[in-house]
């Protein structure tokens, strides 16, 4: 690998010039969904990210990659932290940035990646919201006569809950994927990764009604593939879905934080609470890491300590 160019103080070289990021975002962007076989949108995540880095090595003035150096980053971060962001998104934007330079490593445009000498910044205790196992069981069943398709919500409602999937994945089913028979469905996860998700009686029951009663009329004579569909016959949306969660919950009175993946947080943390072991909950969950699943092992002791503070007589 040839040896790392330094920034010069004078001019940049008509070789510097022309590192410019701007110029191997595109490629970057390509490779992570080819070769690493993410999803679009982690990749339009990753864009964004890396869009908005580009943006401040413009106003900084910070034409080359070669140029990014520590001090370049810190000031990035700086940046981030004065625009009162997240912990959780100033540390998605820098593992951006490192896969982005890790990347310029591949392709021999710069010989080490000053970033990974950076740790990622100090996160807060983020702890997700989840809801109590009575929360869920009175949005589960908010979906009335009153709604358009009822059973299709409700379906939808107990799928993300009796799965854990996300939202994307739940709209991502398609009818072969289902096995009522043997009480499981297939879900596409991350990555294309497949993974085998277990029905509960209470979702197999909801599916069996939506496919019974409602689906036949939302897809008419209509050859659809997709497990939940429109009233159009077409496959639902990641938003749709989002929406749906958003409709319900507001009619039992929860948080307006509460989203699809708050499912997703609770499914988790009760699994937990009933004994499930972390490794299996990581199959589950359909996570590449173990660290990724651990952080529910804080959210159940979080609860726990809460319970022992209200409960004992001397908490």
């Amino acid at each position: 690998m040839p040896p790392r160019r330094r920034p010069q103080q004078s001019a940049p070289s008509s070789v510097e010039h022309h590192l410019h990021p701007s110029q191997f975002v595109d490629a970057f962007l390509s490779y992570l969904q080819a070769e690493c076989g993410m999803s679009m949108n982690t990749v339009k995540a990753y864009k964004n990210d890396i869009e908005q880095f580009v943006t401040w090595m413009n106003n900084s003035h910070v034409g080359s990659v070669l140029d990014v150096d520590l001090n370049a980053l810190s000031q990035f971060l700086q940046a981030l932290h004065e625009r009162n962001l997240k912990p959780t998104t100033i540390s998605r934007r820098l593992v951006a940035i490192k896969m982005f330079f890790r990347y310029l490593v591949l392709e021999g445009v710069v010989a080490e990646s000053t970033v990974d000498l950076m740790s990622s910044p100090k996160l807060w205790q983020y702890l997700p919201t989840v809801l109590s196992p009575e929360m869920v069981d009175r949005l589960l069943d908010a979906p009335s006569w009153e709604d358009s398709f009822p059973k299709r919500d409700r379906a939808i409602l107990t799928v993300l809950y009796a799965t854990g999937c996300r939202a994307s994945e739940v709209a991502g089913m398609q009818l072969r994927d289902l096995r009522l028979e043997e009480n499981y469905c297939r879900c596409l996860g991350k990555g294309n990764k497949e993974r085998i998700v277990n029905l509960n009686p209470i979702a197999r029951k909801a599916l069996d009604d939506y496919l019974d009663k409602e689906r036949p009329q939302l897809i008419r004579r209509r050859d659809a593939d997709d497990l939940f569909v429109t009233r159009t016959g077409r496959g639902v949306t990641r938003i749709m879905i989002w929406h749906v969660v958003k409709k319900y919950a507001k009619r039992i009175g929860c948080s307006d934080k509460i989203s699809p993946h708050t499912l997703r947080h609770s499914f988790a943390t009760h699994m937990l609470a009933g004994g499930a072991e972390i490794r299996a909950l990581q199959e589950m969950l359909g996570h590449a890491s173990i660290r990724t699943t651990q952080i529910y092992t804080q959210v159940e002791h979080s609860r726990l300590k809460s319970i022992h503070t209200k409960c004992h007589p001397r908490g």
